[in-house]
């Protein structure tokens, strides 16, 4: 079965080191602003903000 067009792979950073820590999956249809997630940062062993990069 094909995917979707609809479904996107986004990568998300870090705000405080700025590494790219995650990739994961987004509706473009649903979800057209660039995403944000409190996610768990290895480096700065803490969730810090991630928001969706380019």
């Amino acid at each position: 079965m094909p995917k979707s067009d609809k479904r996107l792979k986004v990568t998300l950073a870090c705000e405080e080191c700025k590494r790219r820590n995650y990739i994961t999956m987004k509706n473009k249809v649903n979800d057209r602003d660039r995403i944000e997630m409190k996610k768990y940062c290895r480096w700065d062993k803490r969730h810090t903000l991630h928001k969706e990069t380019r």
